[in-house]
């Protein structure tokens, strides 16, 4: 199925805002559309997304374009720590269950060495 554009006069109408802060956004870095053969800018849904997010920013919050794209990078970096840390902990996991399975393994021979080492000891009582 083919994902849904949007030309750079629909975006600024549906958000209300003009074309030249979409272009503005572009050359921030802060929005980057795919273009057309004819070099017209090509927007997706996930840059909708992203606009969303730029506008909340700035909207609402406040934020000037250089703490958006502060807060852009910060949220790339954080995804990418995420990432690591979560193959970190699939690394303790895997490393602590082969130590589960020895620490098993050793519990049960004390185990049955304790059971073996009662009984005898048992049998000593009774043989005195």
């Amino acid at each position: 199925m083919k994902e849904k554009t949007f030309l750079i006069s629909a975006v600024a109408s549906k958000y209300d805002i003009h074309p030249q802060t979409l272009r503005l956004y572009e050359r921030e870095g802060l929005l980057i559309p795919t273009r057309s053969s004819g070099n017209t800018r090509i927007y997706t849904e996930k840059d909708l997304e992203k606009l969303e997010f730029i506008l909340n920013l700035s909207r609402d919050m406040g934020v000037n374009l250089a703490g958006i794209e502060i807060i852009f990078n910060m949220k790339e970096k954080m995804k990418i720590m995420q990432v690591e840390f979560s193959k970190f902990i699939e690394e303790l996991k895997k490393e602590f269950s082969d130590k589960d399975v020895l620490f098993e393994e050793k519990k049960n021979a004390i185990v049955k060495l304790s059971t073996t080492n009662l009984a005898l000891f048992n049998n000593d009582k009774k043989d005195n």
